[in-house]
């Protein structure tokens, strides 16, 4: 350790130095230094506090540095029995499910548990903390006190209720520190020697007051700390904050200021920073870990149950089955290609669908589907608890997880904190509160991974970063200190109690006060502004955009002229521009037969659109899980139209009150082939009238001028020399002259359907279907179905014969280039681009050259 660093002089200034207040107290009562226990606030102190005596405190016997849990721990082994709090989250869930039953809230008990258990771990070290003789009378009364006061309302009966349940678990628990507080554990130690931190703790206040004279209390908190002046950084947002906060930690490593301390404000951004530091070869030692919740493993262990659920979606059996390592991938893939083609959004659905399908693809996943099935079916029975962590073993080791899971870190924690190891969770007695639902369980293994953390074993050589709370410098030299988050929401001057205890109960119950907890972050904040090396940092706006100011605690460096801005640690280098050629691809290997609408639109948009998605057929994944947008409105109301028009065909009536039950049957038959709920069309179910009685209104109209429906959706297909034209219309028909009438529903607005006929040229699609129909003459237009004032109105493509002819020559044209090689380049402009799924390959925003000018196929082929 640097013999200038203040922690130094702290332990080992010979005058008054924690080291020699330690020692002349023992040599001042004649006590001899193994019976004397002194106590640290924090676990990693006793490390710490034993080198310091071996450095500074002389020949001769060292004195016993504990911790009120190590102390307990050494002093007799404590197992929880019966009802007593365990501290495992798994054990004291059902614990409190079974005292919740006792209590008259057996329905509930599943939904309250979890809010027991939380009060309980508040007040379990204030009970800790009483007499074992007066822990179940006077404590409990004094604890129960704060349940009768308040309100009448009936969230606070409930509320006071289960503070009761909770003071009655906590009075009647026995604690792994009650041995400290029997008389042969005094008999054992001549003194007891308190160092005290930033807080009082009530089981060492205890403490004292039994060992009267024999408890001697020194303070680890300087008087007058003499503060440095900190240096400070500004960052952007929090990715730049990351940044600033490990070139910091690089900065003081290369310069020799190790280990450096990261202060754990936020565990988002001291995982980001860790994950940076970890990119420089360099690894922290975190002594804070991370929610067990949001490891890998714990990821499997929650996919698997979530994929059993009765109700599981597609995407959560999927998840589940990519989690696996059990040989099916192949199988996997196919399954997960045909539920997105199909848009199968519902597992059930699926099941039900390949059982009745006789397509060759379906029945060829029907095996691997029903083995699936089984799996899941395995767990949907409701059983007691311990048979719940053997199904879940059984269902984790048939797909192959189990195995992975034990060799992880993280995994070998996931299966303690579970108790899923074999043999380890006993019997039915073990875990009181009869049987469980899949969905409480799988509730009860949320709870149990949400409170445990994962801390990952220290290496064998000292760690050169540590990542820690603020109050955990208290005592220990660090060569430089970096603070990041240290804005008015990740380190607030008054931190917020836990719990919802008013202040009145807070102050009755001995729990600690917003003004204490403030003292202690004040003390805390102040001790490491003491290093000599000490670095604040904080952002400006928070990832959404939202402004963030600095911590008040900042602020009043700021005020005091504490605070100096320091230069960015990141050092700037140059780096050679390597632009991406403008890509020019040829088709002419990869020809395409049958051309769409939608495949000749994409040639005229971007002809390297053209060869990404259509002639390497390249396609992005699409989503189960979406939500139900205009374009699923769309497709809905086109099936709806159409079963209405069939209807209306086969049983023809001009009555208004008959057409709206043809077309309301048919909306309720597209809503079940969609697959649709109330919930997810309630969006559109407002509309829906408007939309229906605007569309009946104007079909009277056009039945007027002698337009008789022909057919709804009909396949065609029209040669072209080497090319096959093919497209499903939404409707065609028929005027009295017999002449075709070819209709195309939209659903966008009317000023966008006007604009597609403007110039005959532009609009692709009429003239493509068009071609389709092999009819010298004929008439088309758009319909567009709106809700709004202005209804259903037909926009009609006045010289759509034209319009066609000049299509058909100009595919001719643009697939024989295509043939004979010609480029196909990316357009780069308009709004095309923006929304474009080949936009990654072309890779638009990092070209070499300004894209050239280009011709659009429309003014003589594939762009040149």
């Amino acid at each position: 350790m640097n013999e200038g660093h203040p922690v130094q002089a702290l332990w080992c200034d010979p005058a008054d130095g924690v080291v020699a207040r330690i020692a002349g107290a023992i040599a001042q009562r004649g006590l001899h230094a193994a019976r004397t226990v002194v106590l640290v606030p924090y676990a990693q102190l006793m490390g710490v506090a034993h080198g310091m005596w071996s450095r500074c405190g002389g020949p001769g016997f060292a004195p016993r540095f504990e911790t009120t849990r190590n102390w307990a721990r050494s002093a007799g082994g404590f197992l929880p029995t019966g009802y007593d709090i365990a501290f495992d989250m798994a054990r004291d869930l059902v614990t409190a499910q079974a005292l919740l039953s006792q209590a008259g809230f057996a329905a509930e008990r599943f939904a309250l548990a979890g809010r027991v258990v939380e009060l309980a771990y508040q007040l379990a070290p204030l009970a800790a903390a009483a007499l074992p003789e007066v822990r179940g009378s006077e404590w409990a009364r004094r604890a129960a006190h704060v349940a009768e006061a308040g309100s009448e309302s009936e969230w606070f009966r409930i509320e006071s209720a289960l503070i009761r349940v909770a003071v009655a678990w906590a009075a009647n628990s026995g604690y792994a520190t009650d041995v400290l507080l029997r008389d042969a554990v005094r008999a054992q130690v001549d003194a007891l020697i308190v160092l005290g931190g930033f807080q009082a703790d009530p089981l060492t206040q205890t403490l004292c007051t039994l060992w009267g004279d024999r408890a001697i209390h020194l303070s680890l908190v300087p008087a007058n700390p003499e503060a440095t002046t900190a240096g400070a950084h500004v960052a952007a947002d929090p990715e730049d904050e990351a940044e600033l906060a490990a070139a910091c930690v690089l900065r003081h490593l290369a310069e020799g200021r190790a280990p450096v301390a990261l202060i754990a404000t936020d565990r988002a951004l001291t995982r980001r920073i860790g994950a940076q530091l970890q990119a420089q070869g360099v690894t922290a030692h975190d002594e804070t870990g991370w929610k067990l919740s949001t490891t890998r493993a714990a990821a499997a262990v929650m996919s698997a149950l979530r994929a059993c659920a009765h109700d599981a979606g597609s995407d959560q059996v999927l998840e589940w089955l990519k989690s696996g390592a059990d040989g099916d991938a192949l199988a996997t893939q196919a399954l997960e290609a045909r539920l997105r083609r199909e848009g199968v959004r519902e597992w059930s659905a699926w099941c039900g669908q390949v059982a009745r399908s006789e397509k060759p693809q379906d029945i060829a996943l029907l095996p691997f589907t029903e083995a699936i099935e089984g799996r899941r079916m395995a767990m949907a029975r409701s059983r007691p608890l311990a048979e719940w962590l053997r199904a879940v073993r059984e269902l984790l080791e048939a797909g192959e997880q189990w195995e992975p899971l034990a060799a992880d870190m993280a995994g070998a924690k996931v299966i303690g904190a579970l108790w899923l190891d074999a043999d380890a969770h006993g019997d039915d007695d073990e875990f009181p509160g009869g049987r469980h639902t899949l969905a409480e369980f799988t509730a009860w293994v949320r709870d149990v991974l949400e409170d445990a953390s994962f801390v990952p074993p220290a290496g064998g050589e000292a760690p050169q970063v540590v990542v820690l709370p603020l109050h955990q410098l208290l005592g220990r030299a660090f060569g430089a200190v970096v603070i990041p988050g240290c804005d008015d929401r990740r380190l607030p001057a008054s931190p917020e109690p836990p719990g919802n205890w008013s202040a009145a109960q807070r102050a009755e119950l001995g729990l600690p006060a917003r003004e204490t907890l403030e003292a202690a972050q004040r003390s805390a904040w102040a001790a490491a502004l003491c290093n000599p090396c000490c670095e604040v940092l904080w952002r400006q706006s928070d990832a959404s955009g939202e402004p963030v100011r600095p911590s008040p605690l900042v602020q009043a460096l700021q005020l005091d002229h504490a605070l100096r801005m320091s230069a960015d640690p990141r050092t700037a280098r140059e780096v050679a521009l390597q632009p991406t050629a403008y890509p020019t691809p040829s088709g002419a290997l990869l020809p395409l037969r049958n051309i769409s609408t939608s495949v000749y639109e994409d040639l005229r948009r971007c002809p390297y659109r053209f060869f990404a998605l259509r002639q390497l057929g390249l396609r992005s994944a699409d989503e189960l899980d979406a939500e139900v947008d205009k374009r699923d409105f769309g497709n809905w109301l086109h099936a709806v139209l159409g079963h209405f028009h069939e209807a209306l065909k086969e049983a023809p009536t001009s009555d208004a009150a008959e057409r709206v039950a043809y077309i309301s049957a048919a909306a309720e038959r597209a809503t079940r082939e969609f697959g649709l709920s109330d919930a997810e069309f309630l969006p559109f179910a407002a509309a829906w009238p408007a939309v229906r009685d605007g569309y009946l209104q104007w079909l009277a109209g056009h039945e007027a001028s002698g337009a008789v429906f022909a057919e709804s959706e009909p396949w065609m297909e029209q040669p072209l020399g080497s090319l096959q034209l093919v497209g499903r219309l939404d409707r065609i028909d028929r005027m009295p002259d017999g002449q075709a009438f070819v209709i195309d529903y939209k659903t966008e607005s009317a000023a966008v359907t006007k604009e597609r006929v403007k110039d005959p040229t532009e609009d692709t699609q009429l003239a493509f279907y068009a071609a389709l129909v092999a009819d010298d003459t004929l008439r088309a237009a758009y319909v567009n179905v709106g809700e709004k004032s202005s209804g259903t109105q037909t926009v009609e493509q006045p010289v759509v014969v034209e319009a066609r002819d000049a299509l058909v020559a100009g595919i001719l044209d643009d697939f024989t280039r295509i043939a004979q090689g010609a480029a196909l380049p990316p357009l780069g402009e308009g709004a095309i681009c923006d929304y474009c799924a080949a936009r990654g390959l072309c890779r638009k925003d990092f070209w070499e050259i300004e894209q050239p000018v280009l011709s659009s196929p429309t003014e003589g082929g594939p762009a040149q």
